[in-house]
């Protein structure tokens, strides 16, 4: 079992005994409370415990640390303080092993025995090789009173072979797996996942623009970039994902559980932002970008680990034409060659030239106001065999495609069109269109945006404003830029589009005439249980305040969505859960019967001081989320189950009550906050018991009492205090 194995195995803790408040029952002192059983003559059995070379705990009953000798605590580098009280096998003990702690535990109960190679866990963070044996003490009844484990520290071949290891199994430049330990690991995942019926990705990396800085700057530079980017890539995936250096600049990462392209959809976005982050090299300010190609497994058809990749690779190869500094899914019922493109080309233009191509319009609002402030139009095509086609299915060819500027005129064509029908028909509001990247760089973009206004004299240009994705507009900002200026000159306004997904600087943002941002849908979509995407999100939104541009969500899904953004001061949104696209037709008659939900017109922006809560709500729904993750789905690692250890309790136990602890609310939210804990905790040793019955009714009981314990939160930015404001504070870091 290796490192990033160890440290995703669970703190497994039998039921525990428990005083009158709540506490483990252990001895504390400095005699060995657990050797009356032992031996009758106690004094010799505590000369030996105290004086022997070998490391010893003593635990109880149901396995938790009641004694240890000073050798244990030199092997290991722990205290006395930080062992007692603790599980025989949890990370803090000491003694994480490469076995499976259930079958030992197992063996124990069984047997009453127990021994075997472990790799020992050092104060320090270390691990080191070395012998255990357990054993099980009884008492003259034969009632199981005690464990008593011995530690033996391994060195000198030991080291040496531990050494071969792992020049066998990682990247000795950047210290990750390589290709030996990433195929052990992604078939020991494939066969899990397959038993379980889950599904896991695998994305295949490579990095933009890596080869032209090993030539400009030598491969030294280059080695000090990959070790930058192989230390921030593992921070963007999840406990139990995997992210491994095949050579050169191309990694691939192992996505466990990735059944909804919802949970796949957000560490894919981190790894982009990973990878384009800037590098400090010296003097020198390095900078890249990713390319990225995933798959699934299982598939409809069964496939190997290796054809796993080789579809992986392909998918990075398609993200390459794309454009690079994004992700492309692997298709398997469509051939990404050139071929298959060819042909898509063909059809596609077909499909022009016989007026296939539709234009559906999303509504985007204000949610306070309930005003209808816009419509984005979006493509459609309407194939005679396969149906109405979203741009997914054929937008991709046409990337870096001549045809690829005749469909762009083809959308603000038509958008002119429509404009002119609603306003005939008493409805005016401006239409947004999106413009490629290979559309935007050519050099008569202007003449031809301005033939196609003096075609339609009724519609004002102020009506047609441009979305341009934020990594497009910044291949060549300063065409853009004059681009977009001379577009303002004539009254046609600029909008960015997938905001916060780019490589964007306040440089680029200041120098970028642009009238509005849109922040991307996966932040939107994931912002009520990824505390990470919720800070994006309200740094964007203060970036917007900030440079006076107007900010617009998009991905609002549902009404908890649209109230979460009002409360951090945006107003403007589009979502499934405002509408769908439709056809233009159906427009007006939307905008005449549609109303904003009540909670968003009477949600009002919350004070800078309280924006702690909303952090707050969003960290326990996460919580939740991962104990889901333990009970329902048994995924291996917990989160913090001390109350105030989390973040969350953190937060509620410092800023929290320095802010609120005068409030009555506050008590009884403190209060739940305890409550919440004492009922995971006893949720996981049901779990642990394999009662999983039980264990799912109090994870549903806990999934009812969710809302209302977050609405108390909230509630909290809503009582009058006498008190003056206090600064902002945020939850605590993660440990």
């Amino acid at each position: 079992m290796d490192e990033h194995d160890r440290d995703s195995l669970p703190d497994v803790r039998p039921r525990v005994p428990r005083s009158a408040d709540g506490q483990p029952t252990v001895a504390t002192g400095g005699k060995c409370a657990a050797w009356p059983f032992l031996d009758s003559g106690p004094a010799l059995a505590e000369a030996i415990f105290r004086n022997a070379r070998e490391g010893i705990l003593v635990t109880n009953a149901e396995g938790l640390v009641i004694d240890m000798n000073d050798a244990f605590g030199l092997i290991s580098g722990y205290s006395r303080e930080d062992i007692l009280g603790r599980s025989l096998f949890s990370p803090a003990s000491g003694t994480l092993g490469s076995v499976s702690i259930p079958d030992v535990w197992r063996d124990l109960v069984d047997k009453d025995h127990w021994h075997g190679e472990i790799w020992n866990r050092h104060a320090d963070g270390r691990f080191f090789p070395g012998t255990a044996i357990i054993d099980a003490v009884r008492d003259p009844q034969g009632v199981r009173r005690h464990f008593v484990g011995l530690f033996f520290e391994l060195s000198g071949h030991e080291e040496h072979r531990r050494h071969l290891e792992y020049v066998a199994h990682y990247d000795l430049l950047t210290g990750l797996p390589n290709r030996v330990l990433l195929a052990e690991r992604l078939q020991r995942a494939m066969l899990e996942v397959k038993r379980r019926g889950r599904r896991l990705t695998v994305a295949y990396l490579d990095l933009d623009g890596f080869k032209s800085i090993n030539d400009l700057y030598g491969h030294d530079v280059g080695d000090r970039l990959l070790i930058t980017l192989a230390q921030r890539m593992p921070q963007a995936l999840r406990e139990g994902d995997t992210i491994a250096r095949l050579g050169g600049d191309e990694f691939v990462a192992v996505l466990l559980d990735t059944d909804e392209d919802a949970v796949c959809e957000p560490i894919l976005r981190r790894l982009l932002t990973a990878a384009s982050d800037s590098v400090l090299a010296g003097e020198l300010i390095l900078q890249v970008s990713v390319s990225i190609g995933i798959t699934h497994y299982p598939q409809a058809h069964e496939v190997n680990a290796d054809q796993l990749l080789r579809q992986s690779d392909q998918a990075m190869y398609q993200a390459k034409l794309a454009g690079r500094n994004g992700y492309q899914l692997f298709d398997s019922d469509q051939a990404h060659s050139q071929k298959d493109r060819h042909e898509c080309l063909v059809r596609l233009r077909a499909g022009l030239e016989r007026n296939e191509l539709v234009l559906h319009y999303q509504p985007k609002v204000n949610m306070r106001s309930g005003v209808v402030v816009g419509a984005e139009a979006l493509i459609r095509w309407q194939h005679p065999e396969r149906g109405l086609l979203s741009p997914a299915a054929f937008l991709p060819a046409l990337e870096g495609h001549a045809l690829a500027v005749e469909v762009g005129e083809w959308v603000i064509r038509s958008a002119l069109r429509q404009l002119r029908v609603w306003r005939s028909a008493g409805l005016e509001i401006p239409v947004s269109v999106n413009v490629g990247a290979h559309q935007l760089q050519q050099t008569d973009f202007m003449d031809r945006l301005s033939m196609l206004l003096s075609a339609h004299p009724d519609v004002p240009p102020g009506l047609l404003e441009l979305e341009v994705v934020e990594s497009s507009a910044l291949q060549d900002t300063e065409q853009v830029s004059r681009i977009m200026h001379e577009c303002a000159g004539i009254g046609v306004r600029f909008s960015l589009d997938d905001f916060g997904t780019g490589y964007s600087s306040l440089t680029y943002l200041k120098r970028l005439p642009v009238s509005s941002l849109k922040i991307d849908q996966t932040f939107v979509r994931d912002m009520l249980d990824d505390p990470d995407d919720l800070s994006i999100l309200e740094g964007v939104l203060g970036l917007a305040r900030a440079f006076e541009r107007e900010v617009i969500a998009e991905g609002v899904e549902t009404v908890e969505h649209g109230r979460l953004l009002r409360q951090l001061g945006c107003e403007l949104a589009q979502g499934f859960g405002i509408s769908a696209a439709m056809p233009g037709g159906e427009l007006p008659a939307w905008v005449a019967a549609w109303r904003p939900p009540t909670l968003w017109a009477s949600e009002s922006r919350m004070e800078r001081d309280d924006l702690p809560l909303i952090f707050a709500h969003v960290e326990h729904r996460a919580w939740l989320r991962k104990l889901e993750g333990v009970v329902r789905f048994d995924r291996t690692s917990p989160p913090p189950l001390d109350g105030r250890h989390c973040r969350f309790g953190r937060w509620l136990h410092g800023e929290g009550r320095a802010r609120y602890g005068g409030l009555e609310s506050f008590d009884v939210l403190s209060a739940r906050h305890h409550w919440i804990h004492a009922r995971a905790v006893e949720m996981l040793e049901l779990k642990y018991q394999a009662r999983d019955e039980e264990a799912l009714a109090l994870l549903d009981e806990l999934m009812v009492a969710r809302e209302s314990f977050l609405e108390q939160l909230l509630s909290l930015a809503r009582v009058p205090r006498v008190s003056g404001p206090r600064p902002l504070g945020r939850l605590p870091d993660r440990p």
